[in-house]
């Protein structure tokens, strides 16, 4: 496989597969499965689907980094509120019959440092049910942003936790120029945000030829894995369309499983299924997200993965040469700490009692209605003035009413 070098004028790179990990380009699916879940089972956000855990997550979050993330919202938000109405912004140029954009966007979002990007249909299978009436236009530029590598490497902790809202600053900025350019040739543009996502982004990156789904739930990419923040900027601008890539990993993830045997909740699974239409490894959310939410984020199945540690083109080269995963079994790839518990070194996993998952599920107000349900059943018909506060509660969520954007 040849892509693009890691920075803007850098030389192509070549990636070898092995013939034991060719499998298809992008990802095995079946089209009709995934549009008839699309239509009956539709996807939602998190941030609506589960609610109940942010505001769990806001109290939970550690506080060492409360100073930084207040800064950052407010850096943040701004261009947040540009995004979510850029798709109403009219054009400042005039388009030119028979254009193709493709090249010239592609040099653009290179030079404003975008490690990966591609060009392919903005499928809406993948477009969450709150945001379908909000997604517009039928193109999907996806773009990858490259997190500071050293500072990933210190993850668990604050260090790590700041790499990744700091790249999200960055490439927000970015994908406004991007949208502001589309706009000035003529065409309009939507940027489409990195926590308030219009959908799952991966599916899109997989069928533009940036990366294959990994075992961690992930996108990894050539230069640097998982190791980036993912956004998309959809238009009605001319372009041509990337190709999927077989790259090896559906096969090489099952043959590496470092993230799975190394993730501190115990929440990626070994084996693939067959999910909504899609082959793939299955995340257990609610086993991954009291440890991303404690710990920083946590992170630990991005920082142990070889194609991030040492990128895809050595590790996949030390797999043609000696059929064995590049740093598998060692300190070097699979140690890491986590702030209270220890330090963990190849086979060795830190311990959480059962209350550590114990965390709210479902809908914020379908939370409220559990837990007084459980009232009711151990302590009997509650108070007036117990009932007043359930009603008051479950009021103020409902006039809060449903929101899609969620940072935790």
């Amino acid at each position: 496989v040849t892509r693009p070098g890691r920075k803007h004028g850098q030389p192509d790179v070549e990636i070898p597969v092995a013939e034991d990990l060719a499998s298809v380009p992008g990802v095995p699916q079946n089209p009709v499965d995934v549009a008839f879940y699309s239509r009956e089972y539709p996807l939602e956000t998190q941030a609506i689907e589960k609610s109940a855990d942010r505001q769990w997550a806001v109290k939970t979050y550690p506080k060492d980094m409360s100073e930084f993330l207040d800064g950052h919202d407010a850096r943040m938000k701004p261009m947040y509120e540009e995004g979510l109405v850029s798709a109403d912004v009219k054009p400042t140029g005039a388009p030119v019959a028979g254009e193709d954009l493709t090249e010239d966007i592609r040099r653009l979002a290179r030079n404003l440092e975008f490690g990966e990007v591609g060009f392919t249909k903005h499928d809406r299978h993948y477009t969450f049910s709150g945001k379908k009436r909000w997604a517009k236009f039928e193109h999907a530029i996806c773009l990858a942003y490259e997190q500071d590598y050293r500072m990933t490497q210190t993850g668990p902790g604050p260090e790590a936790d700041r790499a990744r809202f700091e790249t999200y600053e960055v490439e927000q900025a970015g994908c406004l120029k991007i949208a502001e350019y589309i706009r000035s040739r003529g065409y309009r543009a939507q940027v489409h945000d990195g926590y308030d996502c219009s959908g799952p982004y991966i599916p899109l990156f997989v069928a533009a030829g940036l990366g294959q789904l990994g075992a961690n739930g992930q996108l990894l990419s050539p230069h640097f894995g998982s190791r980036a923040r993912l956004m998309l900027v959809t238009t009605d601008a001319p372009v041509t369309y990337d190709e999927p890539v077989d790259y090896g990993i559906h096969k090489f993830c099952q043959e590496c499983q470092v993230c799975v045997n190394r993730c501190p909740g115990r929440a990626l699974v070994r084996d693939k299924v067959w999910w909504r239409g899609v082959e793939k490894n299955k995340v257990i959310y609610d086993r991954c997200r009291p440890v991303m939410v404690t710990f920083h984020g946590c992170a630990v199945c991005m920082i142990v993965c070889p194609v991030q540690r040492y990128g895809m083109k050595p590790v996949m080269e030390h797999y043609v040469e000696t059929g064995d995963v590049l740093g598998k079994g060692t300190d070097n790839l699979e140690r890491y700490s986590i702030e209270g518990k220890g330090d963990f070194g190849t086979g060795e996993l830190p311990q959480f009692d059962r209350e550590f998952f114990e965390i709210p599920h479902g809908r914020e107000e379908e939370w409220l209605f559990e837990k007084f349900k459980e009232k009711l059943s151990a302590e009997g018909v509650p108070s007036e003035s117990e009932l007043v506060e359930f009603a008051s509660d479950v009021k103020k969520v409902l006039d809060k009413g449903e929101t899609t954007f969620d940072i935790a």
